[in-house]
């Protein structure tokens, strides 16, 4: 289902992603193809749960002096077997995704214009989707002023015959400034919002009805500090998130980028997370073998504990290694743990045992 696949995409997309910078508005000198893997697992107390597979190809590349062309391919695999309400396991599970995006961005002076489309599909969903972003730079090349919109339309034909002939349309927009404080930092604070209809319940779930509309507000501020003593750089960040189903989520994050003799780098990192519950989450009953019921009357409903109030920790540790001016390799491995326990600004929701997971990436990049 399309949940675990999304997850992998998104952890693919993090590893692919630039530092924060301020863009020249020129294209790439050089063309860089990209190979990147991504292996994740999670786990609770009683037994692995998901485990997903992903290997996405990158490639951008000048084209013509004033464009340049942007393509990434993804496949995943995903096996194992998700809870059907808090922590009891579906049936296991086997899928697979593919999925294609495309960019073509047009330089100016002091700016630049950005297209994208892209598709993803696999045996039970199918989505869409489309981009538009603009950015326009300072005189001084210091500050950058960016705005972006895209939209994201799924169709939904679950596998057990529950979700057929389903839809989602998701619109989303995004502003963000970037400014250069100095030689040794640059901020950067983004502002973004989505406003989705459709299905949104999961099929796969026992008790799982939910609203027909989600709206999301996030705020995001970044921070890089470099230290030329040690000639590394910090990086901080913080995100805040709302939405109309309540949920409110804080994520605090770091890391900090150390070169090495020999073209070698260490990037170890620390991400914090808190968030509520959303206002139809079911709690589990500790005090009971039994599933807990629906409140009587209720609409929307569900035992997702991704919906639920909890706080997580996730450790990290990158090692990237330059082996000459055309090729580089780096390898990832993040640590993720999840209690109720942990939850910030409230109290977590009850009866959800530990919940874990691993990932790795493994990359290698080549420039032409």
């Amino acid at each position: 289902m399309s949940e675990q696949t999304k997850l992998g995409s998104s952890l693919l997309a993090a590893a692919l992603a630039l530092p924060l910078t301020v863009q020249a508005e020129t294209p790439p000198e050089r063309a860089t193809i990209s190979l990147k893997h991504l292996d994740y697992l999670d786990s609770q107390p009683d037994a692995d749960r998901i485990r997903v597979k992903a290997t996405a190809l990158n490639v951008v590349a000048p084209v013509a002096g004033e464009w340049s062309l942007g393509a990434t391919l993804v496949h995943d695999a995903i096996s194992g077997a998700s809870p059907a309400y808090h922590t009891a396991a579906l049936t296991r599970m086997r899928d697979s995704r593919r999925a294609a995006d495309l960019e073509a961005t047009r330089y100016f002076e002091r700016a630049s214009i950005t297209a994208g489309a892209s598709v993803s599909s696999e045996s039970d969903y199918l989505s869409r989707s489309g981009m538009l972003q603009g950015s326009l730079s300072s005189d001084d090349q210091n500050t950058t002023w960016t705005a972006g919109l895209s939209v994201t339309n799924d169709d939904i034909n679950s596998n057990n015959k529950v979700a057929r002939n389903k839809s989602k349309h998701v619109s989303a927009a995004l502003l963000s400034v970037t400014r250069v404080l100095g030689i040794n930092d640059i901020v950067q604070l983004n502002l973004g919002r989505s406003l989705g209809t459709g299905y949104f319940s999961d099929p796969y779930k026992v008790f799982d009805q939910r609203p027909d509309s989600r709206r999301n507000t996030t705020l995001m501020a970044r921070w890089n500090h470099h230290l030329p003593s040690v000639k590394g750089t910090v990086r901080l960040g913080y995100r805040y998130y709302r939405d109309s189903w309540d949920v409110r989520a804080h994520t605090l994050e770091t890391e900090y980028v150390q070169p090495l003799p020999g073209g070698w780098t260490l990037t170890p990192a620390v991400r914090l997370y808190t968030q509520s519950a959303a206002r139809f989450y079911v709690d589990a009953d500790p005090e009971s073998p039994f599933v807990p019921m629906p409140p009587a009357g209720a609409v929307h409903y569900s035992e997702d504990q991704r919906l639920s109030a909890f706080g997580a920790v996730t450790l990290g540790l990158k090692i990237a290694k330059q082996i000459n001016a055309d090729w580089q390799i780096d390898f990832k491995y993040e640590r993720y743990d999840q209690r109720s326990g942990w939850r910030r600004f409230g109290a977590g929701s009850p009866g959800l045992p530990r919940f874990e997971a691993r990932s790795w990436f493994a990359g290698l990049s080549r420039q032409f």
